[in-house]
C-alpha cells in the first residue's frame, strides 16, 4: 500500500527536515542555496524559532513514512512572541550570525539585520491581526491540497486559542505563493514604510472558510 501524507503535530525529531524544508523554498519559494553562503540563517529566522518558542503551533506535512516534506509555524501573540525571540532565543544563534556593522552588503548581511532585530515584527498596522504564520511546502508535495490542510490545521489551532485573525508576510516577487493565499481567503493590508514592490502583509481572520 502506498504511503498516505497527513498533517500531523510536529515533533523534535522533525527539527531538521524542517530546517531543510526553509532552506530549499526560502529564496521566493525557491532553493536558496545558491544565494547565500550560509543559508543556515534562514531557518534561524524563519522556522526553528518558532519551534522552540511555540511548538503547539507548529505542523507537518508527514509523507506516510515519517519525514516532514511541509510545514506550517507561527505564534499566536507577535508581541509577545517578538520579546521572547529577544530574550531566550537570539542569545542560541546571536554569536553564529553576527549583526552587520553598517549597512548589508551581502544576503547573508541582510538576513543577520533581520534576525537581530526582532523587533520589526511590532507593525502597528498588523495590531488587530495578532497571530502570524509560516508555511512552506517542498516542490514536489506542493499543488495538491497539501498547503490548504495545513492552513486548516493552524487556523483551528488559533481558534482555540481564542486569536480573531492572522498575518504573513511575503516577497512579492513569489507569484504562486501569492496566488495559493488569495485563494485561502487572504487580503492585502497597507502597512507604512513597506515597499510593496519588494514584501507585502496579506491577513485574515481565522474561521475555516476557504
Amino acid at each position: 500500500m502506498t504511503p498516505t501524507a497527513a498533517v500531523r503535530p510536529y515533533r523534535p525529531g522533525d527539527a531538521a527536515a524542517l530546517d531543510d524544508i526553509c532552506v530549499r523554498t526560502a529564496h521566493n519559494g525557491r532553493d536558496s542555496r545558491p544565494v547565500y553562503a550560509d543559508p543556515s540563517v534562514l531557518p534561524a529566522i524563519f522556522a526553528a524559532p518558532y519551534v522552540h518558542l511555540d511548538p503547539g503551533l507548529a505542523f507537518v506535512l508527514d509523507d506516510g513514512e515519517g519525514r516532514a516534506v511541509g510545514y506550517i509555524l507561527g505564534t499566536a501573540d507577535t508581541a509577545r512572541f517578538a520579546e521572547e525571540f529577544r530574550g531566550t532565543w537570539l542569545p542560541r544563534v546571536a554569536d553564529r550570525y553576527p549583526a552587520p556593522q553598517g549597512p548589508p552588503e551581502t544576503p547573508d548581511a541582510v538576513m543577520a539585520g533581520l534576525l537581530h532585530a526582532p523587533e520589526r515584527m511590532g507593525v502597528p498596522e498588523l495590531a488587530a491581526y495578532p497571530a502570524h504564520l509560516h508555511i512552506d511546502l517542498l516542490p514536489a508535495w506542493q499543488g495538491r491540497g497539501h498547503g490548504r490542510a495545513l492552513m486548516r490545521e493552524f487556523w483551528r489551532a488559533l481558534r482555540e486559542r481564542g486569536v480573531p485573525a492572522v498575518h504573513l508576510v511575503m516577497a512579492t516577487a513569489n507569484k504562486p505563493a501569492r496566488a495559493f493565499y488569495d485563494r485561502m481567503g487572504f487580503h492585502e493590508i497597507a502597512v507604512a514604510g513597506m515597499d510593496p514592490a519588494d514584501v507585502v502583509c496579506l491577513g485574515r481572520t481565522t474561521g475555516d472558510a476557504a
